[in-house]
């Protein structure tokens, strides 16, 4: 199948957390902060968002283990195989 899900959805983290981080670094030493005792949540949680949509964009956008039929994933290998010994290839 073409779509991976973790690709769109890493494009979305990413976006959101490069905002929200952007937002805590301009606001860093306003006083939106004194509800939360001090701690800047839109830079904590941007970071944190980022991360994850970056992790999730390089895992979906990596070839290694792409629907090739001559290099099988690791876990249907033992299924290749006893479909080849069945057919005495």
């Amino acid at each position: 199948m073409g779509l991976d899900i973790r690709i769109p959805l890493g494009l979305v983290f990413l976006i959101t957390g490069v905002i929200m981080s952007l937002y805590g670094m301009v606001t860093r030493h306003s006083s939106i902060y004194e509800k939360s005792m001090g701690v800047n949540l839109n830079l904590i949680w941007g970071s944190l968002m980022l991360a994850f949509g970056a992790v999730m964009f390089l895992i979906g956008r990596r070839q290694r283990w792409q629907d090739n039929p001559v290099t099988p994933r690791p876990w249907e290998r033992d299924d290749v195989e006893k479909k080849s010994s069945r057919s005495g290839h």
